[in-house]
This record gives structure tokens, C-alpha cells and sequence, in this order.
């Protein structure tokens, strides 16, 4: 189990910091209260560039959505502000009405809030709520119209504030947390090129239109990962429940509707890149763009027979590890002269 941690360790790149200090974990109250009346985000819509969060709230954001199945999770997380970083450094969970696309904080989730954050100052837990959180599952990290909007109102009032999305279900297939971190650009604001598209990731067919039209209205921030001597127990706790549920699964078995909506969805994509194929001369404006999702396809095939790889490989491990377990004699159970 051990192994099993540093191995997640490793592959979300969690850092150690300095285990005598903590520093991250150390909240100077007029320190956040001078950087929140100097407001330096106000005069550059790209001031946060970086965000680092706690390995504890990690695993409690992935083990919360992960519990929302195919419906859509939410949450807040608290933190500071350090420079061009945010850092958070906890989450909890949102009592919220989810669908399979969108999730609604009603009067209930904010009662919740108001009353889960005072409490936490009354323990002297002083951090500010500095971002929310939600489950995208299946459909990458990005956000959709309605997650805009809702993440440029929360800069409006409760600024400095992050959007971060989680895909539980690619999670599991990769082994490694699909997450993102985001930032909107005020109205009046005119990005010179799209902040949001930092390279490749698969997008579902059906969502492609929803995510093209507003990319060019937020930006991403750079994710990193931090634990400290003072999570070590509390991060120890959540594992073994994180571990148990993990190795009782089957990535392909857990997944196996998410791998069935990827297949569909790829040959949808394979079917629109031939007809264009088809239909249009090869130096044509149209032929390139052809060209480009037929290679996108090409990528998203691949995507999906390295996670279905590495889902055939676990449950092997996992056949050769304890397969058979039961079946041998205890000795020590043996009567004496039998």
C-alpha cells in the first residue's frame, strides 16, 4: 500500500516541502489582507499563473468526484494567495443538485458554505475560500459556457477565485488525475489568442461546439502538487480508503461505459473526417482541415488503446497477486498427529 502511494506520489508529481517548516501551510492574515486591497489580478488579467495544491486536497477532490458516478460534482477549496500562485491548501465537498452536464449550487449549498467556512475560523482554521471545484466525467478538463459564467461572477464578487475540473473517469482509466486550472478574462477584455488551448486533449464530439465557443474566454494555470509533515497522517488515512477502492476495481469493468462512449464517439469523428476526405480537393481549405482531424482521430485511437492496455495489464497484476489466495492449507490450523 505503501508502494501504491508513492507511486500516485510520483506520477501526480507531489513535492515535499520543507518538512520542518511547512510553509506553505503558514496563513498571515495581514499579509492576504494588504495583497487582497492591493488587488494586482484587477491591472493584468494574467496575473495568476500557477497554482499549487495540497496532496490532501487532491485526493479529496479525485474521491469526490469519483463518488458522483456520471453526474457532475461540486465543491470549494481554501487556500492563500502567494505572488502569481494560488495555493490551496484544503477542499470540501458541496450538497448540490448535478446532472450528467451541469452542476447548480442552490440557497442550500450556500448556507452550507457560509456556515462550513465560519466554522473553520472558529477552530482557527483562517484560510479563505479561494476557488471551486467540479467533475467533468468523461469529457476532459475545460470549461463550458455555463462554468464560465459562473466562475466570471465569482471574480465579480469573491475575487481571487479558480475554477478547477477534474475528469474522474479519465482518472481512472490513466492513472494519473486529469485536472485543470482555470481563470476568466474580464468583458471587456481581448485576449490575443486563446489561453484555454495549451495543446491536444480528447473532446467528445457532442461537446466540441460548446468547448470551441468560449476557450478564447478564460485561460489555464499551471497545476502543481505539495504535501507537507502536517497532511502525512491525514493523507495516510484517506489512501487506504482511496487504495481499497481503487484495487477492488477494474479500470475496465469501472469504466466500461465511459470506453463505450469513447468508441462511439471516435468513430463518429473517423466518419466525419472521411466524408470531408471524400468530399473535398486534397490542397483545399477543407481537405487541410480533413487532415487535422482525421490526425486528431488517429491520436484519440491511440489515447484509448493505451488506457484499455493499461487496464488489461492491472487486472493482470492483479489476477497474479491474489488469484489463488484462498486455496492453499493453514498450517497452523492442521491438528496436531493428523
Amino acid at each position: 500500500m505503501e508502494t501504491a502511494l508513492k507511486t500516485w506520489e510520483l506520477d501526480n508529481n507531489v513535492q515535499l516541502v520543507d518538512p520542518h517548516r511547512d510553509a506553505l501551510y503558514a496563513y498571515d492574515k495581514q499579509e492576504q489582507k494588504a495583497i487582497g486591497d492591493a488587488k494586482p489580478w484587477k491591472t493584468d488579467p494574467h496575473h495568476f499563473k500557477n497554482v499549487r495544491i495540497s496532496a490532501v486536497a487532491l485526493l479529496k477532490m479525485v474521491m469526490h468526484a469519483r463518488s458522483g458516478g456520471s453526474i457532475e460534482v461540486m465543491g470549494l477549496m481554501q487556500g492563500k494567495i502567494a505572488g502569481d500562485t494560488i495555493i490551496v491548501t484544503d477542499a470540501f465537498r458541496l450538497p448540490v443538485e448535478g446532472t450528467e452536464t451541469r452542476v447548480n449550487a442552490q440557497d442550500e449549498a450556500n448556507e452550507y458554505m457560509v456556515a462550513y467556512l465560519e466554522a473553520c475560523r472558529n477552530q482557527g482554521k483562517l484560510e479563505n475560500a479561494v476557488g471551486w471545484y467540479h467533475s467533468h466525467p468523461g469529457y476532459g478538463c475545460w470549461l463550458s459556457g455555463i462554468d464560465v459564467s459562473t466562475q466570471a461572477t465569482q471574480q465579480t464578487f469573491s475575487d481571487p477565485f479558480l475554477a478547477v475540473v477534474i475528469d474522474p473517469d479519465r482518472t481512472i482509466s490513466a492513472g494519473k488525475v486529469e485536472i485543470g486550472a482555470f481563470r476568466t478574462f474580464p468583458d471587456n477584455y481581448k485576449p490575443t489568442d486563446s489561453g484555454a488551448d495549451d495543446g491536444y486533449q480528447t473532446i467528445p464530439l457532442a461537446k466540441i461546439e460548446d468547448f470551441g465557443a468560449h476557450s478564447s474566454r478564460y485561460y489555464s494555470l499551471e497545476v502543481s502538487h505539495f504535501k507537507s509533515s502536517l497532511d502525512t497522517h491525514l493523507l495516510e488515512l484517506l489512501w487506504n480508503k482511496y487504495w481499497v477502492q481503487t484495487l477492488s476495481q477494474s479500470p475496465l469493468f469501472t469504466n466500461r461505459d465511459y470506453s463505450s462512449k469513447q468508441m462511439l464517439d471516435l468513430s463518429s469523428k473517423i466518419r466525419q473526417a472521411s466524408y470531408l476526405i471524400a468530399h473535398s480537393g486534397r490542397h483545399s481549405t477543407s481537405g487541410k482541415i480533413a487532415d487535422q482531424q482525421l490526425e486528431k482521430a488517429v491520436k484519440d485511437s491511440n489515447k484509448i488503446a493505451g488506457e484499455e492496455m493499461t487496464g488489461l495489464i492491472a487486472g493482470e497484476v492483479k489476477a497474479r497477486l491474489f488469484n489463488g489466495l484462498g486455496d492453499g492449507k493453514d498450517i497452523s490450523a492442521t491438528p496436531m498427529g493428523s
